[in-house]
Parts: C-alpha cells; structure tokens; sequence
C-alpha cells in the first residue's frame, strides 16, 4: 500500500513539474498528424466513429513519440491516401501530395523534438523558433525541388502511379528496417 501512495505522490509531483513548452511541441505534434489525416483521407471516409480512430491515432504520436507511434501515425496517413485514390477515385492533386509529405515531415520533425524535450523542461523559445524555420526551409526546398523534378521528368499530370507509390512506401518500410536492425545490433 505504501509503494502505491509513493507513486501517486511522485506522479503528482511530476504533473506539478510540466512546463508549457513540451506540451505545445506535443499539441503541434498532434495537430499537425491530425492534419496530416484530414488531407489523406477522403472526405467520406471522415465521419463518427472513422474521425473518432483517428483523432486516437493522431494522439499516439504526440503521448509516446520515442515509441512505434509516429510510424504508425505515417503509416495510417499513406493507408488513407490510397484508400482515397483507389476506394474513392479521387484524382491525383498536386497540392495535396505536397501537403501531406510536408505534414509527414513535419509531424516526424516535431516527435523527434518531444522525444528530447523532458516535461518539465525550461526551453528558449529561440531554440523552437529556429527548429521550425528548418523544418520549414526543408519542406520548401523538397516541394520546389519535386516539382521541378516532375516537370523535367514529364511526371503529373491527372494519372496517378500507383506502382510507384506502392514501390516507395516499401523502400521506405525496407530502409525503417534496416535502420532498425542497425541500431539493435550496436
């Protein structure tokens, strides 16, 4: 009975403890996923119970950002952009890819954030402002450089490469992986 009231206390002590900074990184985390599924997924497909699931998905993030959450949260994210595409035909928009690779990218950027940031952290805003322009000149650099890449390439247009899409989300899944088995081996 004692240790149970040794950790209501100390749980209560780390609550009295959290500061504001690490919980606005992880409410962006939050936004951000949530916004990342409300442009993947088709309109159709968000309603009661669907917007319920992922509105927890896009809090998983956000709770445990060092854990299996944040790919899941990318995952679930790629899975409605194809269930748009193939389930709902919905035609390929250059905007909304551009808009959700940036969203991916910055829902990963902010979870690496909170995974650094302690809850009772006392952090320079300077230090999230400057985090934020990177993230922000990586996302544009990415979205000149694709488009540009595409018009060169001949690429867009209203037909969509489903092959390709399939084909980069396993590289994807693939370099995780090894990423993965890299770090366990160490």
């Amino acid at each position: 009975m004692e240790s149970a009231l040794g950790r209501v206390r100390a749980l209560r002590v780390a609550a009295s403890r959290v500061s504001l900074t690490p919980l606005l990184v992880r409410a962006g985390v939050f936004l951000t996923v949530l916004v990342g599924f409300l442009v993947a997924f088709p309109a159709e497909a968000l309603t009661g119970r669907n917007l319920g699931l992922l509105v927890l998905a896009a809090s998983l993030p956000a709770i445990g950002p060092r854990r299996v959450w944040p790919t899941f949260a990318a995952l679930v994210a790629v899975a409605g952009w194809l269930l748009a595409a193939d389930g709902y035909g919905r035609p390929f928009a250059l905007w909304r890819l551009l808009a959700l690779a940036a969203l991916l990218y910055l829902a990963h950027t902010l979870c690496a954030l909170a995974a650094l940031l302690p809850y009772d952290a006392v952090v320079d805003p300077a230090l999230i402002t400057r985090w934020l322009l990177r993230a922000g000149a990586v996302v544009l650099a990415a979205a000149v450089l694709g488009v540009l890449l595409m018009g060169v390439g001949g690429l867009g247009g209203t037909a969509g490469h489903q092959l390709v899409t399939v084909a980069g989300l396993l590289v994807a899944v693939g370099v995780a992986a090894l990423l993965g088995w890299l770090l366990r081996r160490r």
